[in-house]
């Protein structure tokens, strides 16, 4: 995402926040993706912080994802969601690495450097400590696509696993919904 361009935030808490999260939601939300970006003869990378692979994995997942999906970036430390995923180094310095425009930002960088149509990002705390101020349950997933972008904020409680498992589903959805939204 440019400096200054803003995306759409919506704050949700999503359908997870309280409830356990298992590996058949994470396998349904990532085949429902998979199979739309196919119909749709579109490609999709990952930028992850947060979850550390697991959203890839979870795509990766499914049957038949060599069509669609082009790879994706782990970007745990914060600099690195500079250098690999292309954040401005002034939009983190500013606003710290949990935060809706570096939600977006990472989704947009992760859709360029990919080469892919659709870019998909996670980036939170998971815990056991706030990190920079900011809430254990605190994450936003950003997607971006041919058309802009979207950041959803979500508040989850729950443990560290919790967490980023919902954070993984809801990125997920948040995919699902735009590609939905692309169609109409």
């Amino acid at each position: 995402m440019r400096r200054g361009a803003r995306a759409e935030v919506s704050a949700d808490g999503g359908g997870v926040g309280g409830a356990e999260v298992d590996g058949a939601e994470v396998g349904s939300a990532a085949a429902g993706a998979v199979h739309r970006l196919a119909e749709r003869h579109e490609t999709l990378a990952t930028v992850e912080s947060l979850t550390g692979g697991s959203l890839a994995a979870s795509i990766v997942n499914i049957a038949g994802v060599s069509g669609i999906y082009r790879g994706g970036l782990v970007v745990y430390a914060t600099e690195l969601k500079a250098t690999l995923a292309g954040v401005p180094a002034d939009l983190l310095s500013e606003r710290g690495p949990v935060d809706p425009n570096v939600a977006a930002a990472l989704a947009e960088g992760g859709r360029q450097r990919c080469g892919a149509d659709w870019g998909l990002a996670t980036t939170g705390v998971a815990g056991p400590e706030p990190q920079d101020g900011k809430p254990v349950g605190l994450v936003y997933v950003a997607v971006a696509g041919p058309n802009g972008g979207a950041v959803r904020q979500l508040d989850l409680g729950g443990g560290r696993d919790h967490v980023r498992a919902a954070a993984v589903v809801e990125a997920l959805r948040l995919l699902t919904e735009r590609l939905v939204a692309a169609t109409a």
